[in-house]
């Protein structure tokens, strides 16, 4: 929680991924809060008052992932919704024209988004933006099994992290501008 609130004002992309970790992480203990407790929870070594907000705050996210049927797989739909705002901003600077440096990076990106749109079995409905956001996690799950990652795969993806990152500084810089 504490680091997801952090993610969320800072870089939404990271929010993002950081969340589907997190969903993940509460597959892997199988929803079971009393395990999440122990082995994440109290890790954060908070007093008691913020342990009970965080360990609410993980059991939201367990109800939410139920109601929502993506005890599997799949994600919450307020994340879909931040992908889709991320794609819409994507959008935005694509077709304002006025940005030709982001224009650039998505050209140099765009032939590698659909080469993993097809590896990956993305769906149509999967925008450009969830696909390097998926791509990226898929790296980050990789690294983390220590697992090997062909150059031309990291090439690809550093594509993806250029694009996501100044997207999401754009889109950072554009909802200050906002408040």
């Amino acid at each position: 929680m504490i680091i997801a609130q952090e993610k969320r004002k800072t870089n939404l992309a990271e929010y993002i991924l950081y969340m589907w970790q997190v969903e993940d992480i509460l597959r892997a203990y199988k929803f079971d809060i009393e395990a999440v407790d122990k082995n994440i929870i109290s890790q954060f070594k908070q007093d008691d008052e913020k342990h009970q907000e965080i360990r609410a705050w993980y059991e939201n996210l367990i109800e939410m992932m139920k109601i929502e049927k993506v005890e599997e797989r799949g994600h919450l739909q307020i994340l879909k919704n931040n992908v889709n705002e991320l794609f819409d901003f994507h959008m935005h600077l694509l077709n304002n024209k006025k940005d030709a440096a982001y224009i650039g990076l998505f050209e140099k990106a765009a032939g590698n988004i659909s080469e993993f749109r097809q590896k990956s079995q993305a769906k149509e409905e999967n925008n450009d933006i969830e696909v390097c956001l998926t791509a990226l996690y898929g790296i980050l799950m990789l690294k983390l099994q220590q697992k090997e990652i062909s150059k031309e795969t990291i090439a690809a993806v550093t594509t993806f992290s250029q694009l996501i990152s100044d997207l999401t500084a754009k889109y950072k810089a554009f909802e200050e501008e906002k408040e």
